[in-house]
């Protein structure tokens, strides 16, 4: 082959290609392995100007990390995959892939057939998830103490971010908060100027359009219009005519209508996607009337929602009065908050929208503490949509124990698939006891013993002391939809990678396209 062949493969192995792969992902696993327990570690990550952010955040540390190999970035899709799906679990996942991988390919290399070995993996997962699935517990309504236990350890130990999100939860309501469309993680904001509050009600990330309207609504109409406040313009060309000309000053006119029919509706606030002309900035400041404008469509559909408003479009504000008041949304209270410039809704007729407000001192510092009470929040709605299981690895190491003795009923080359997830389902429980500056590998061997022996799913290691204890007892718990999709994430990804044998470089999209064209 010469040099420029795309083929890039070791002609002294049919698996260095399988190699290669494995030492990519353990490397990647090795950065986040250290930031998972209640000992871990964080991670300084630094960018070309120098920039810093200290995180213990899987999901932060590996989609900000640099990273070539293209085996490598799969595993940054089985972080964003978990943070999409459940919001937490990301180092689980992560962890639970790279040892998947490497221990499958140490069977690979032993010489047991490549899909016998991925048969087991995934004949040993749905063992395993069932088995997690029997030892989950039921929340019992959102007064439940174990939501503040899962919160509290989700959160790190940081009590007023534990409060925060259980009084969101309480003030939304069960029903809301286990629709699968809702998301608690969502009515997470932060601002490093603020100080944390939680309030029923949503923020607008922008300020008013003029200082001289009014910071402060009772009782406001709020108009949403998912479209600019400008006048119909015609082009240079039409306008050099004077039936142009003409046309043009008629346009304004019937924008000038508009505005005031905008005041005659006795608006408080009017919300636009885009931007709004100074004649309609002129006539609603005199009015007194509120304008946010340039709100991205998110904020836009949450004001809507929230305030019972329909967003409409500019066209749409040719409607009579009846027509506009009957797409009108209301609230108590909005008010601009000078310091955050950021404009409050609160008490709409529409859904129910609770908010956290995240404050720090610094900017670095707010959004960690943000996305520690994401992750938070996140925790608590999938403990309450389906329960827990006993944390810190424990439930990981039984059911590792449970397929250990299950493997020995197999006859089929299978097998060794299946001892593989039974040797992934140990990683867990072995950072979780190294980060707390104990010997893994005796820890794990009486913890072993000690589940063995009373038949316990959820003995683990107490990292203060050392102890082998209940983790139920220490109020250590992880929900268990985030444990599920943690193992469902790991097995669909590892069994992908452990397929792959040649890695071929593809030409460029671009460049084939001007090929056929200059061709034809």
């Amino acid at each position: 082959m010469s040099e420029k062949d795309p083929f890039h493969l070791d002609q002294g192995s049919s698996f260095s290609t399988l190699k290669s792969n494995v030492h990519a992902i353990k490397s990647v696993a090795s950065i986040v392995e250290v930031t998972i327990g209640p000992k871990g570690l964080d991670t300084m990550m630094v960018d070309e100007t120098g920039k810093t952010l200290v995180t213990n955040a899987g999901a932060t540390i590996l989609s900000r990390m640099k990273i070539d190999h293209p085996v490598a970035k799969m595993i940054v899709k089985v972080a964003r995959a978990q943070q999409e799906k459940v919001g937490d679990g990301t180092t689980t996942a992560t962890l639970l892939t790279a040892a998947l991988v490497e221990e499958g390919a140490k069977q690979i290399l032993r010489g047991v057939p490549t899909q016998k070995v991925i048969a087991g993996i995934e004949q040993g997962m749905d063992f395993a998830i069932k088995k997690i699935r029997e030892s989950s517990y039921v929340i019992q309504g959102l007064e439940d103490e174990w939501l503040n236990r899962i919160a509290l350890t989700a959160s790190r130990g940081n009590e007023d971010l534990t409060l925060s999100v259980i009084d969101a939860a309480q003030m939304i309501g069960m029903e809301k908060l286990i629709n699968k469309k809702f998301r608690l993680a969502d009515c997470v904001v932060a601002h490093p100027q603020a100080d944390s509050i939680v309030f029923m009600g949503i923020f607008i990330h922008q300020s008013r359009i003029n200082p001289q309207m009014p910071t402060y609504k009772k009782n406001a109409q709020i108009l949403v219009l998912a479209d600019s406040l400008e006048p119909e313009l015609l082009t240079e060309e039409a306008l050099q005519t004077e039936a142009g000309f003409a046309k043009q000053e008629q346009l304004i006119e019937e924008f000038v209508n508009i505005c005031k029919k905008i005041v005659e509706l006795k608006i408080g606030l009017v919300v636009t996607a885009g931007s709004v002309h100074r004649i309609a900035e002129e006539i609603l400041t005199d009015a007194g009337i509120m304008v946010v404008s340039h709100v991205d469509p998110q904020n836009l559909i949450r004001v809507a929602e929230h305030s019972g408003a329909r967003p409409m479009k500019r066209n749409g504000l040719h409607n009579s009065l009846e027509e506009l008041r009957s797409l009108l949304g209301s609230c108590e209270e909005v008010e601009d908050d000078e310091l955050l410039h950021w404009v409050r809704i609160s008490g709409g007729k529409g859904k129910e929208l609770a908010t956290i407000l995240v404050g720090a001192a610094t900017e670095e510092v707010v959004e960690e503490r943000e996305r520690i009470c994401k992750d938070t929040a996140s925790a608590v709605q999938a403990a309450a949509r389906e329960g827990f299981v006993p944390g810190g690895g424990a439930v990981e190491l039984a059911v590792a124990c449970e397929l250990e003795e299950h493997v020995h009923k197999i006859r089929g080359l299978e097998r060794y698939g299946i001892s593989v997830v039974a040797e992934a389902l140990h990683k867990p429980i072995y950072h979780v006891i190294a980060n707390a500056g104990f010997n893994p590998l005796e820890k794990i061997e009486i913890i072993k013993r000690n589940q063995k022996s009373t038949r316990s799913f959820s003995l683990g290691l107490d990292c203060d002391h050392g102890a082998v204890s209940d983790m139920i007892e220490l109020g250590v718990v992880d929900p268990l939809s985030i444990k599920i999709n943690a193992l469902k994430t790991a097995i669909e990804v590892s069994t992908t990678i452990l397929r792959i044998r040649n890695t071929v470089q593809m030409q460029s999209t671009k460049l084939s396209f001007c090929l056929r064209r200059a061709n034809s």
